[in-house]
C-alpha cells in the first residue's frame, strides 16, 4: 500500500507514465549527433552554434538540450553570452560513438526498431489473434506451393522426418500426401504447437505428431530428413551454421536436409519477389534471402554433401543436402 503522500500525489505513476519520453529524448540526441559535436568541439557550445552545426530548428534544439540537462546527459553553465552546454562523464563514455564503450548502435536499434514495435503491446497480450492469422497464412502459402517444393526431389527414401518450425502443419501434411510411408514430426514452440493441435492438425490425422521445443536451444532428436521451410532466411549465416550443425549431428547416416526458401538469381537480379522479401527481412529480422549458391556454401560447412538444387517456378524453391 502507498504512503499517504504517494495517494495525495502519484508522484512514482507520474514518473512511470513518461518513461518512454526520457527514452526518447536520449535516442534523439543521439540521433542528431548532439554528443558526437560537444566532444569533437573539445569545449561547451551554445544552443544555435549547436542547432546551427547539425541543421536543426534552435527552439527545437534548444528544448531538446535542456531536457538532456534534466537527465544529467549534458551539464549546462551560465555565461554573459548565455547558455553553454558540454557532455557529462557518462555521456562522453557511453552515447558518443568513437568511444569503445559506445551504446550508440543499440540506441539507434531501440529507436527505429524496439520503440515502434512496442505501441502494439497491447494487442499482443490481448489475444494470440495475430499468430492464429500468420499460421493461417503460412498454411495457405503451402496450399499452392507446398507440393512442387516436396516432389522437386524424390523423398520416399525417407520415412522419418521432422518439420522444424513446421507452424500450422501444411507442408507435414502436403508431405504425408505425397509420400504415404513417411511420418512427419513438426518441431515448434510449445505455443505454436498447442495452437497446432487445436487449429489445423486432428488427432486422427495420425502420421503427424508433435515435438515441443526450442530447436535453437534444446536437442534436435535423430530422423531420416529434416525440413527447414522458411527458416534460415530469417537468420545471419553465423546462427543458420549453428542450426545446420545441430541437424547434421542428429541426422542418420544417408539422411539429409531439405531447405524450402525463395532463391534469388546468383547475380542477385531477381526475381523481384524474392528482392522484395529480403528487404523485408531487414525491416523485420537479421536474416536476409541468399542465392542457391550461399545455401550450398552453408550445407557445406555444416558437413552436408551431394547438394541438389531444383527451381519450382513458384515462389519457393527447393536445396537437398545429404549426409
Amino acid at each position: 500500500m502507498g504512503s499517504t503522500e504517494d495517494l495525495d500525489y502519484p508522484q512514482i505513476i507520474v514518473q512511470y507514465s513518461s518513461g518512454f519520453l526520457i527514452s526518447k529524448v536520449m535516442f534523439t540526441a543521439c540521433e542528431l549527433g548532439v554528443f558526437d559535436l560537444l566532444l569533437e568541439s573539445g569545449e561547451p557550445l551554445s544552443s544555435d552554434a549547436i542547432a546551427a552545426c547539425l541543421g536543426t530548428s534552435t527552439t527545437g534544439m534548444e528544448r531538446l538540450l535542456d531536457a538532456c540537462v534534466g537527465l544529467k546527459l549534458l551539464a549546462i553553465e551560465m555565461t554573459q553570452e548565455g547558455a553553454l552546454y558540454r557532455n557529462t562523464e557518462i555521456s562522453n563514455i557511453y552515447l558518443t560513438k568513437s568511444s569503445p564503450k559506445s551504446q550508440y548502435h543499440i540506441m539507434m536499434y531501440y529507436s527505429s526498431t524496439v520503440y515502434l514495435c512496442w505501441q502494439h503491446l497491447t494487442d499482443a497480450v490481448r489475444s494470440e489473434e495475430e499468430m492464429l492469422k500468420f499460421m493461417a497464412g503460412q498454411n495457405s502459402v503451402w496450399s499452392i506451393c507446398g507440393r512442387d517444393v516436396l516432389a522437386a526431389f524424390d523423398l520416399s527414401p525417407f520415412t522419418q522426418i521432422y518439420d522444424l518450425g513446421g507452424g500450422g502443419g501444411a507442408l507435414a501434411r502436403e508431405c504425408v500426401s505425397l509420400y504415404p510411408n513417411s511420418t512427419v514430426t513438426i518441431y515448434d514452440l510449445p505455443k505454436v504447437v498447442q495452437m497446432a493441435k487445436e487449429q489445423f492438425i486432428s488427432p486422427e490425422e495420425h502420421q503427424i505428431t508433435f515435438h515441443e521445443g526450442d530447436f535453437f536451444n534444446d536437442s534436435i532428436p535423430e530422423a531420416e530428413l529434416y525440413i527447414l521451410s522458411k527458416i534460415l532466411h530469417d537468420w545471419d549465416d553465423e546462427k543458420c551454421k549453428q542450426l545446420l550443425e545441430k541437424v547434421y549431428k542428429a541426422c542418420k547416416p544417408g539422411g539429409g536436409v531439405l531447405l524450402v526458401e525463395s532463391l534469388l538469381n546468383e547475380d542477385k537480379s531477381g526475381p523481384l519477389e524474392t528482392q522484395l522479401y529480403s528487404m523485408n527481412m531487414l525491416v523485420q529480422t537479421e536474416g536476409t534471402e541468399r542465392t542457391a549458391a550461399e545455401y550450398s556454401k552453408l550445407l557445406e560447412a555444416a558437413g552436408f554433401g551431394v547438394i541438389q538444387v531444383k527451381r519450382t517456378g513458384k515462389l519457393y524453391d527447393a536445396v537437398l543436402g545429404r549426409k
